[in-house]
């Protein structure tokens, strides 16, 4: 945004010079980029943060001037020659939505002359990056710099039925654009129409057919305050940004309009004639109410480290608009009272105590905060679980896999088709959604690491990298439809996809697989002493059925593993398989810790024998394995998987299973009859609760 020296200093008084005032703007806040000479004026391009709507214009700047220097913000005075008739008579004004236009004001002036504008008018805009086109329209666009208001001008005369109806647009309207550009409405839209048609796009942009012409004598301007997150829809629907919707969507004053529309008549009335009416049509139906925000004088110093006497606090506050409620003075020494202050109508992003405490900071000075560490009660120690996290960040980076850190807010388009951890409700979770986002289609708070990760992969694609092996810890969160605030988990994600490339070899020797994931998905888990995972067959939205498993601990569900369904590998173009994992890694972290026992090397050999076994393809190995441990034989040491192999000689539907046991005693060599006898009753109890039958 630019803004002019010259033109400011018309509203504050000071004496700083243009870099000087550049560099206290700076360091309170307001980021001036450059400064550059512009005849006998100055510009500042400011960077200004979202949040910040209210310095959009050289009024709002003014006031941070004024709190800034110690001085008063002078407005121009609204001098409107000459008054015949009112509003009322001329047009009348209905509004349809007052969700989304809570007012509107119409002020109209008769018989103006429509010619270029003077050279003061056209060089100041000019200097400011705007291009003249005449002087009603340059008046409006010079309030609107002026004060951050935006308005429009019609000409009345081209108002069919002499109304205007704030309504949303209907199925098939279409408005042909000042830009030149005929743009087809949707439903949700709001727009402002005379009697038979759409005549501008609310806060965005007006239509042509009632815009102001050589021959318009007659004109109506529009000062209204338009719902924020309905202009962004707009503008972004239509791909249509302007100098309006830029300020709307980011929140106007709405006790601005009749004084920027009082500014604009009377310039009007100066620069281009004609008789202005007595008054403005002003449809308020629902006052917005400005909310009363209280602060602990103690919280400056606690948040800051910067100790601000009482006195100040106020002074700093009163200068940028905040009033004491009720006017008044609140005693804090001994019960520590808040101060409880109004916040001006155009700082709609101040809310609560911590917003008055940056006021104050800011304004008090950010290089008065000293340096130093916030008192911690547990100074040197680790957050709770993080030795843990750590292990199984050092066992991920030892099998290869790269950390990956993403935005906590995902595309929409992911709404659909992720399965969310199984802890946070999985297909029934709500998402969480932020009505006023940063970036552009990016509204949704994550409930799954899973895009994300999928994301960085892409990105890896785009720049040659086909051998991808990463991991991310974070949060994901879901709406808690008992409660205001968003339930919240911690998370670990894996994803692999390519050549398992090995150490000391240019080449992969093998592509990535299921088990490789499920491996370093284990492998995280016993690094943290964690209890050990069990994995079932199971359907998840995101992943191929059939290559695709719950993940459970203690019996609980708390994560997916599984290669990606081809639709999802579709979606982000990616033409090799992708695995991934994503578990409750909160889950892990609240389970108790296996306790590591120390154990002498055992004094007597072991006796090892492989079991091959023929059984159904549904049959899961796990449920054997738990079969096996549960008959709770004393020197059955360890039940691992061996071979599987289906083919000729297996029937169909069944698969041929190796299980490789180990039996040892601590205080003798075991006879080969007593390990019969073990082996025996392992075989019967495989046949009777599975159907198998020993492989020959």
């Amino acid at each position: 945004m630019l803004i002019s020296y010259n033109w400011l200093r018309e509203l504050v008084r000071f004496e700083l010079s243009p870099r000087e005032l550049a560099k206290r703007l700076t360091m309170i806040g307001l980021a001036v980029d450059t400064v550059r000479e512009a005849g006998d004026d100055y510009i500042l391009e400011f960077d200004l943060t979202s949040n910040r709507p209210d310095c959009l214009s050289h009024l709002g700047v003014a006031r941070e001037v004024a709190a800034l220097v110690g001085a008063r913000v002078h407005l121009p005075e609204a001098k409107i020659p000459s008054l015949r008739g009112r509003a009322g008579e001329l047009i009348s004004v209905e509004i349809e939505e007052p969700d989304l236009c809570p007012r509107y004001t119409a002020r109209i002036v008769r018989n103006v002359r429509i010619a270029p504008s003077p050279e003061w008018l056209a060089d100041r805009l000019q200097k400011i990056g705007q291009r003249p086109i005449n002087n009603v329209t340059d008046i409006t666009n010079y309030v609107l710099h002026e004060q951050g208001q935006p308005l429009h001008a019609f000409d009345l005369d081209r108002l069919r039925g002499r109304k205007i109806i704030v309504r949303c647009a209907r199925r098939g309207e279409r408005i042909l654009t000042l830009d030149g550009v005929e743009r087809e409405l949707a439903a949700q839209m709001l727009v402002i129409a005379d009697a038979e048609r759409p005549v501008a796009i609310a806060g965005v942009m007006g239509g042509e057919e009632a815009s102001i012409h050589e021959t318009t004598r007659n004109v109506l301007i529009e000062s209204a305050y338009f719902d924020p997150l309905t202009v962004r829809r707009t503008a972004r629907a239509l791909d249509l940004h302007t100098e309006s919707s830029h300020r709307f969507e980011r929140g106007a004053d709405p006790e601005a309009a009749l004084r920027a529309q009082e500014r604009a008549i009377a310039l009007i009335c100066e620069i281009a004639g004609g008789e202005a009416t007595e008054d403005a049509l002003d449809l308020y139906p629902r006052p917005i109410v400005r909310p009363v925000v209280a602060l602990r004088p103690s919280r400056v110093e606690a948040l800051t480290g910067v100790a601000v006497p009482e006195e100040d606090i106020i002074r700093i506050l009163t200068a940028l608009g905040f009033h004491l409620k009720d006017g008044e003075r609140i005693e804090v020494a001994a019960a520590e009272q808040p101060l409880r202050f109004i916040t001006p109508s155009w700082r709609v992003d101040i809310e609560r105590e911590e917003d008055l405490v940056e006021e104050v900071a800011r304004h008090r000075g950010y290089e008065k905060i000293p340096e130093e560490l916030p008192a911690s009660k547990n100074v040197g120690e680790y957050l709770y679980g993080e030795e843990r996290r750590r292990t199984a960040r050092r066992a991920l980076a030892a099998l290869g896999f790269d950390e990956a850190i993403s935005f906590s807010f995902i595309n929409s388009a992911y709404e659909h088709g992720f399965a969310p951890l199984p802890t946070l409700g999985g297909d029934e979770v709500e998402f969480v959604k932020v009505s006023n986002p940063i970036i552009e289609g990016v509204t949704l708070m994550r409930a799954s690491l899973v895009p994300g990760l999928l994301e960085a992969v892409r990105h890896n694609f785009n720049h040659g990298t086909r051998d991808v092996r990463l991991f991310e810890l974070g949060r994901v969160f879901a709406r808690d439809p008992h409660g205001e605030r968003p339930r919240e988990r911690e998370s670990l994600g894996l994803v692999a996809t390519g050549g398992a490339l090995e150490e000391g070899r240019a080449l992969a020797q093998r592509a990535l697989d299921f088990y490789d994931v499920k491996g370093a998905l284990e492998a995280a888990s016993e690094a943290m002493a964690a209890p050990r995972l069990e994995f079932e067959e199971a359907r998840v939205a995101h992943l191929r059925e059939g290559q695709a498993a719950l993940v459970r601990l203690n019996g609980r569900a708390i994560g997916y593993i599984g290669r990606l369904a081809e639709s999802v590998a579709a979606q982000f173009k990616f033409k090799q398989p992708v695995y991934v994992a994503e578990i409750d890694l909160t889950s892990l972290l609240e389970a108790e810790a296996r306790k590591v026992r120390y154990a002498p090397l055992p004094r007597y050999p072991a006796i090892v024998r492989d079991l091959s076994i023929i059984i159904e393809r549904r049959i899961s190995w796990a449920a054997i394995r738990r079969a096996v441990l549960a008959l709770g034989l004393a020197y059955l040491r360890s039940v691992e998987f061996a071979d599987v192999y289906e083919g000729q000689g297996v029937p169909e539907g069944h698969r041929s299973l190796t299980l490789r046991l180990e039996y040892r005693a601590d205080d003798r060599t075991l006879r080969d009859d007593e390990v019969d006898r073990m082996h025996e009753v392992i075989v019967r109890k495989l046949k009777d609760e599975f159907g198998a039958q020993l492989r020959q």
